[in-house]
């Protein structure tokens, strides 16, 4: 196993009883494509298995955590967790993006911090954990690294866009503005760069496979960087 992956089990605390699982989740496709006349798989087929599994395991969390709510609002609380964002956020603060074999172009590319390729390591690290320990230790897991970081009742079931808007509305600032700065990739696979605009100033910087992906994580970033600016000067 890669000394990659060895430091990342011992920081999660995880043993995995069948490690060839773990490479796989942290193999992308371009590196096997690479690979010719190795029998090596890429971590496509766990990231949609793992798809699955976070979808089912956040849905019962929801359930279970907020018993008062009604379908529809817990549908967009669901959506919010497991949004391109928010997976980005939780695998670069678990080191994700050090552990992924990828080919050399890829690399070049900047592939390592790819927003996309991030969110889909994600998945596909779920989907690898189900397969060797099944539901309990996937909800232990997120229960330590996801669901412990969210935001408290009153906040969680609100997106970034909403709680960005409110919180410069109580600064005296108009709601923000969104504009799309960049757009690349393939039509199957496009990929839109936000950036979101406060009192005509560029704030922060958010990515996606959708323009309302990259919203929000440009909202999301926004957030975290007025925390530590004062915006006085701004008005």
């Amino acid at each position: 196993m890669r000394e990659t992956l060895r430091n990342l089990k011992t920081r999660l605390d995880l043993e995995f009883r069948n490690p060839a699982l773990l490479d796989q989740a942290f193999t992308h496709t371009s590196y096997v494509n690479e690979q010719r006349g190795k029998s090596i798989e890429d971590n496509e087929r766990l990231e949609f298995l793992g798809d699955a599994v976070l979808q089912l395991v956040v849905s019962e969390y929801l359930f279970r955590r907020f018993p008062e709510l009604a379908e529809g609002e817990l549908t967009r609380m669901r959506s919010a967790i497991v949004c391109e964002p928010s997976l980005v956020r939780f695998a670069e603060a678990l080191g994700f993006g050090d552990a992924v074999l990828l080919g050399k172009g890829e690399e070049r590319t900047g592939g390592r911090t790819r927003p996309s390729l991030l969110a889909d390591v994600f998945e596909a690290f779920v989907g690898a954990l189900y397969l060797d320990q099944g539901l309990d230790a996937v909800r232990a897991f997120l229960e330590r690294n996801l669901f412990a970081h969210l935001p408290e009742k009153g906040q969680a079931d609100k997106d970034f866009k909403t709680r960005l808007q409110e919180k410069v509305q109580t600064l005296g600032f108009a709601a923000p503005e969104y504009r799309v700065v960049e757009e690349r990739g393939p039509s199957h696979d496009r990929h839109f760069v936000v950036e979101v605009l406060i009192a005509g100033r560029a704030a922060g910087r958010g990515s996606g496979r959708s323009k309302k992906e990259a919203e929000q994580q440009a909202a999301e970033r926004t957030l975290t960087m007025i925390e530590s600016t004062d915006l006085s000067e701004w008005r």
